[in-house]
C-alpha cells in the first residue's frame, strides 16, 4: 500500500504543480474583461468554446479542479467552466499522444477518448446550464483576491503566492484521495472484478468502477488501459479511459473542497450515465 501511495503522489504532483502555476498566472495576468471577450454568452456556445479551450491546457484531473476553480471565480459561468474541467484532462495533447502510443500508434482508440469525453462534457454543460443558475462554489471555495501591485514583477510575485497558496489548499486533498485510492487497489482484488467484466454490459460497469479506484493520472492511464486489452472489450476500455479523467477519487476529494456536495453529485451521476451510454454505442459501432 505505501508504495502505491508514493507512486501515485509521484505521479499525481508534478500536474498539481502545473495546475496551481496556470491558476495562479490566470489570477494575475487574465482579466474579467478577458474572459467575457472570450467565452461567449450563448450557452451552447459557451459550453463548445470552453470544451475546445480544454484541449490547449496539459493538465491532468487533479490540475484541472484549482485552474477551474479560478476561471470561476474571474467569471466563468459554470456550465462552461465544466466542460472545460471535463475535457481538459482529455483531449490535450499529452494525453491523446500516449493513448497513440500505448494502443499500438492506434488512432481509432484516439478518436474514441476524445470523442466520448467531448460529447458528454457537451451534454452535461449543457444541462447543468438550466439546472444551476449560481456558481455551486463551496463559501470557503471563493477565492480572495489581493492587490500585488501592476508592474510586471509585482504580477510574478503575485503569481507565486497564489501558485503557492492553492497548492497547499488543493495538496491536502490529493494525499487523502492518494491513500483511500492505495488501499482500495491493496485490498480490493482485481481479480474479483475481472471475474464479473465480461457481460456485454457490466464490463463497461467494472472498467468504471476500476477506474475510480486505481485513481490513475490521464497522461499514464492509457498504459494500464492497454493492458486490459486481452479481458475486456474495446467500448469498456474507452469508459476506463474517459471516466477515470473525468471522476476518481482524487479529484472527487478535490471537487468536494472547491464545490457543494450536492452539485458533485449530480455531476457524478451524469458523468456516470453519459460514460455509460457512450460506451455502449461505441460497442455496437
Amino acid at each position: 500500500m505505501n508504495t502505491i501511495f508514493i507512486s501515485i503522489l509521484i505521479e499525481s504532483l508534478p500536474f498539481v504543480l502545473l495546475g496551481v502555476i496556470i491558476s495562479g498566472v490566470i489570477q494575475m495576468f487574465i482579466t474579467e474583461e478577458m474572459i467575457a471577450k472570450v467565452i461567449p454568452k450563448n450557452r451552447f456556445l459557451a459550453v463548445l468554446s470552453a470544451t475546445v479551450i480544454g484541449a490547449l491546457f496539459p493538465a491532468c484531473e487533479c490540475g484541472i479542479v484549482p485552474i477551474t476553480r479560478r476561471l470561476m471565480a474571474k467569471g466563468v459561468p459554470l456550465h462552461a467552466a465544466i466542460g472545460f474541467m471535463l475535457t481538459g484532462p482529455i483531449i490535450n495533447p499529452i494525453v491523446l499522444f500516449s493513448t497513440y502510443i500505448a494502443f499500438g500508434n492506434s488512432w481509432r482508440m484516439v478518436l474514441y477518448r476524445g470523442g466520448l469525453s467531448f460529447v458528454v462534457a457537451l451534454i452535461i454543460g449543457f444541462i447543468l446550464s438550466y439546472q444551476f443558475k449560481d456558481s455551486q462554489l463551496r463559501q470557503e471555495a471563493h477565492i480572495h483576491t489581493h492587490d500585488h501591485g501592476h508592474g510586471i514583477f509585482a504580477k510574478i510575485k503575485g503569481t507565486i503566492q497564489h501558485s503557492i497558496d492553492e497548492f497547499f489548499s488543493v495538496g491536502k486533498f490529493l494525499i487523502l484521495g492518494a491513500f483511500i485510492a492505495a488501499a482500495m487497489q491493496t485490498f480490493l482484488k482485481t481479480s474479483t472484478l475481472t471475474a464479473i467484466g465480461h457481460g456485454e454490459y457490466s464490463s463497461s460497469i467494472v472498467m468504471m468502477g476500476l477506474a475510480y479506484i486505481l485513481s490513475l493520472c490521464s497522461e499514464a492511464d492509457a498504459f494500464i488501459a492497454a493492458s486490459f486489452q486481452s479481458t475486456f472489450s474495446l467500448n469498456s476500455l474507452v469508459a476506463f479511459l474517459v471516466f477515470g479523467a473525468m471522476f476518481d477519487i482524487k479529484n472527487t476529494l478535490m471537487m468536494l473542497s472547491a464545490f457543494k456536495a450536492k452539485f458533485v453529485f449530480y455531476l457524478f451521476i451524469y458523468v456516470s450515465i453519459f460514460v455509460f451510454l457512450g460506451s455502449i454505442v461505441i460497442g455496437f459501432l
